[in-house]
Parts: structure tokens; C-alpha cells; sequence
């Protein structure tokens, strides 16, 4: 039985303005790798409502799952929770079992659970709460969509917790040579490889080192023996790339 697919989408007009570089979509990919489940794509949005709708329906109809980073805190412009219950056409409210999470934080820190910490008790109807272990906040699951904070800290313990309990399949297994060559060089033989092992697949990444051109290949599967034979192969034919 193939891998469940995942896309992720991350939201927020920080990471599209540069302001603040994206953490969160490097972490998940290499999570939902040792999980098992195929992260096949990837977008990012800017902080506006139909933006945000058209792309959740877009990937939750073609993937198994949908990830989703940024948005739901108390300010104004953490409008995730509203775009996801708008493209599910589902209400959108406090509900009591997120408020009672949240006074149970603020009670203990000593904070106030004034109006806009409350907004982050806002669910959509019918969505199964993400815990939150570092600030109580909750994220939450919609069908096969997955809403949770941006703040990398809050995003890893949420995804820890998420995957916890989703259904997984065979883990990615990766590994990789470097060659002292060019990838003019090694093209040719590279892809007669690949298609020897169609099983498999390799990617060719160049870097220029103290001016000389080579290339680190790496083999991607399922299954660690294949993998290991294709990589005995690629040094057969590249040998200088063991020195």
C-alpha cells in the first residue's frame, strides 16, 4: 500500500515579505519523511482570506493531508481558524473545551484572559483539538486539514503530538555520495543508473568548492538494501569520490 501524501501550506505575510525566514516547512518535511507520509507540495500565503480559503481547498482535494503553520494567534490578522471553517462552509466559535485550556494557563502564569487571548479559543465546528504543550493555545484538525501555530517552538511540540496519531506508512530512507565532478560529467551514467533502479530516486545537487565543480548525489527509497546496492553501484562507476 503506497505512503499517505501530505501538503503543506505555510501563511503569513512575514515569510512572503522576507521579514522572517520559515523554519517550520524544513522541520515537518523531515518528520513526516520518518513517518512515513509523502510530502508532495508546498505553498506559502499571504495573510488574506480568500488566498487562504483557495489554497486549502485546492490541497485538501488532492492529498491525504494538509499541514498548515501560521494564524492562529490574538491578533487581528490571525485569520486561519475563520479561512478554514469558511472553505469547510462551517461555523466558527469559542468553544469551551480550547477556553478552558487557555483560562487554566493564563490562571496559572497570572495573566488575563482578556478578549483577544480568548480569539485563540475560536475553533471551527466539528474540528478535533492539537494540543499545545508549550503556550495551551490549541491548534486543530479538520477532516484531513492540520491548523497549527507558527512560532517553530509551539509548530515541532504540535506536529510531535499530531502525528502521534495519524496513520503512516514506510519511512523515507536517504543516502548520499559526493563526487569531484561536474554534472555534465556524470549525467549520462547517472541517469542510466536511475533507471536501472527505477525504484529509487536520485537527485544531482552541484556546489562549486575552492573553484572546482562537483556534484552530491543522493538516492531516496523505501528499502535500505536497494539503496545500498545502487549507492555500491554509483561509486563503481565514480571511484575518486571515495578518496
Amino acid at each position: 500500500m503506497p505512503n499517505p501524501t501530505a501538503a503543506a501550506l505555510v501563511i503569513g505575510d512575514e515569510i512572503l515579505s522576507g521579514r522572517t525566514r520559515d523554519s517550520n516547512l524544513h522541520f515537518l518535511a523531515g518528520e513526516l519523511a520518518r513517518a512515513g507520509i509523502d510530502l508532495r507540495e508546498a505553498r506559502i500565503v499571504a495573510d488574506q482570506p480568500a488566498a487562504i480559503i483557495a489554497a486549502v481547498n485546492a490541497l485538501r482535494s488532492v492529498h491525504d493531508h494538509l499541514f498548515t503553520s501560521g494564524g492562529i494567534g490574538p491578533t487581528h490578522d490571525d485569520i486561519t481558524a475563520d479561512a478554514v471553517a469558511a472553505a469547510f462552509g462551517v461555523p466558527v466559535g469559542v468553544r469551551e473545551d480550547a477556553r478552558a485550556l487557555l483560562a487554566a494557563h493564563y490562571a496559572k502564569t497570572g495573566l488575563e484572559l482578556n478578549a483577544a487571548r480568548l480569539r485563540m479559543a475560536r475553533i471551527p465546528a466539528g474540528a478535533q483539538l492539537i494540543e499545545n504543550p508549550v503556550s495551551a493555545a490549541p491548534g486543530f484538525s479538520l477532516g484531513n486539514v492540520h491548523v497549527m501555530a507558527g512560532v517553530p517552538a509551539v509548530f515541532q511540540a504540535m506536529v510531535a503530538g499530531l502525528l502521534a496519531r495519524l496513520a503512516g506508512g514506510t519511512p523515507l530512507l536517504t543516502q548520499s555520495l559526493t563526487i569531484p565532478r561536474g554534472e555534465g560529467e556524470i549525467a549520462t551514467p547517472l541517469a542510466a543508473l536511475a533507471a536501472e533502479f527505477a525504484d529509487l530516486a536520485f537527485g544531482s545537487y552541484p556546489f562549486v568548492r575552492a573553484g572546482a565543480y562537483g556534484a552530491t548525489v543522493v538516492v531516496r527509497g523505501t528499502d535500505g538494501a536497494r539503496i545500498e546496492a545502487a549507492l555500491l553501484r554509483l561509486a563503481a562507476l565514480f571511484p575518486e569520490a571515495l578518496r
